[in-house]
């Protein structure tokens, strides 16, 4: 029978050491992980959020299944800018087309107007119509409001079925599409 031999110290200081090494490694990388997850929460919590598009309603530049990336903090909001907003709970996604002071109006033959000049849209392949949702015409937006129009004009909710549409109700400008073709 052999006897096993007391190790020396040195080897037992090494051995700890190299324990308490690799134990120092995992805390690192876990502290690392939740740094990282709490740095994407503060990103896409308060910064910016990501949607998809839910339906056709802003065809055809941006498609059903596209991601959408918006900016929360944008405080600039100007015509033609393309944001999502949020209605009684569900949320959408259209272009800004008039603002605060500015005079809405879509007349008869399906023209839209604001401050009584005709807006001749060279991206907008619909005509718009009114919907009979009790938004009269001509509608004069408040202070921080906005008049939000869907580019697919024939049936997408917008303003003309909402009314203006409240800073507060917007969640950020559109900054960027990721198709859905190219995931």
């Amino acid at each position: 029978m052999t006897e096993k031999r007391p190790e020396a110290p040195e080897q037992v200081i090494a051995a700890r050491r190299k324990r308490l090494a690799n134990q120092a490694e995992i805390t690192s990388f876990a502290a690392r992980g939740v740094l990282l997850v709490l740095l994407l929460c503060v990103i896409f919590g308060i910064v910016f959020g990501i949607t998809p598009m839910k339906n056709n309603d802003m065809s055809p530049g941006i498609g059903a299944g596209d991601l959408l990336l918006y900016f929360r903090l944008e405080n600039e909001l100007r015509a033609q800018d393309i944001v999502v907003w949020e209605e009684a709970g569900t949320q959408y996604v259209g272009r800004i087309v008039a603002q605060g002071g500015d005079a809405v109006e879509i007349t008869e033959d399906y023209r839209l107007k604001i401050n009584g000049s005709v807006v001749i849209e060279n991206n907008i392949y619909y005509s718009t119509p009114r919907y009979d949702s009790g938004v009269e015409y001509p509608l004069t937006l408040g202070e921080d409001q906005y008049f939000i129009l869907c580019d697919y004009r024939e049936g997408g909710k917008d303003s003309r079925y909402c009314g203006a549409v409240d800073r507060s109700e917007i969640k950020g400008k559109v900054i960027t599409v990721i198709r859905r073709n190219n995931l």
